[in-house]
């Protein structure tokens, strides 16, 4: 079965020789990637258990989250549509969670579900991984800033104290209440003026241009891109040689902003890594153990193979 449903919950683990202990929730949820990238690492720890994928309505998260604890789920991955209300749902939240509006990884903690968002942090592992360079020392520009990814990794560049921060959305409306809520993270003691720090721009916007020129990462956090039709959410040349431009899609690979920017002399990345590393925090949060990223690595490649 590629998934359960609420109603199959009280009787999959009987006569199962594994027990499910772990899950992603979703609706849909069929499409997930979760079980292929932690049922390996699980293996790899040894632990007798299984990951599960489980569709849950909308409406619905707070009763899924009791019933799973109730036959021995001890952890949980959250995915569209459901963050903000498993955020609701949860006893406690994580600082990181709540600033960014969103929970991805619920712990059980006896009765307690304690709720974390692993997108920002597992983007900064991610971008160590694939530049070698820490987020907090990069002058970041993010498109498509007004989405769920967009706000996640805005929220941990400010946590990381980055020099500088550019959103850019289609509608620079959507970013006002997120410059709001960031501002006062970026402009501590170091606050030298209104939006030193922090500036939003409308995709249109004619400055955004040189926000992009004086940058050196560019993170595409739209959907543009996810057809091989598509083209890039920037004009060509706006990408120069010493920009690192990572986009949030990984599925196609190589998309025409990757291509372009590889063009133009740019180092680029795919969200493959951002895939990877959230779901090893998730795992650390579990099991209180490092997670083993070559077995999580290579289950994600084999399944997006496949």
């Amino acid at each position: 079965m590629t998934h359960y449903h609420l109603d199959d919950l009280s009787s999959i683990n009987t006569n199962a020789p594994k027990p499910a202990r772990f899950a992603v929730i979703g609706n849909p949820v069929a499409h997930s990637l979760s079980p292929q990238l932690h049922q390996p690492a699980l293996d790899a720890l040894e632990l007798n258990v299984r990951y599960i994928r489980v569709e849950v309505p909308e409406g619905r998260v707070a009763e899924a989250f009791e019933k799973m604890h109730e036959i021995g789920i001890q952890g949980i991955n959250v995915t569209v549509p459901h963050k903000l209300e498993a955020l609701d749902a949860c006893d406690e939240v994580g600082k990181g969670a709540r600033l960014m509006g969103a929970v991805n990884t619920i712990v059980f903690e006896g009765e307690k579900k304690v709720g974390f968002n692993t997108d920002g942090p597992g983007f900064v592992r991610a971008i160590r991984e694939d530049f070698g360079l820490d987020l907090g020392d990069l002058r970041i520009v993010i498109i498509g800033a007004g989405g769920g990814a967009g706000r996640a990794i805005a929220t941990q560049c400010c946590l990381e104290d980055c020099p500088q921060l550019t959103l850019a959305n289609r509608t620079v409306e959507k970013l006002t209440s997120m410059q709001t809520l960031l501002d006062p993270l970026l402009h501590g003691e170091k606050l030298e003026g209104p939006g030193d720090r922090l500036s939003i721009h409308s995709l249109d916007d004619p400055a955004l241009q040189e926000a992009i020129a004086n940058s050196e990462l560019i993170i595409n956090t739209t959907s543009v891109g996810l057809k091989q039709s598509d083209p890039s959410p920037l004009p060509s040349h706006w990408i120069e040689p010493h920009h690192l431009v990572y986009d949030t899609i990984y599925n196609p690979s190589c998309t025409r902003l990757l291509r372009d920017s590889q063009a133009q002399g740019a180092r680029i990345a795919n969200g493959i890594s951002l895939l990877l590393h959230q779901g090893a925090l998730s795992l650390e949060y579990w099991t209180n153990r490092d997670a083993p990223i070559d077995a999580m690595r290579q289950g994600l490649a084999e399944a997006i193979r496949a």
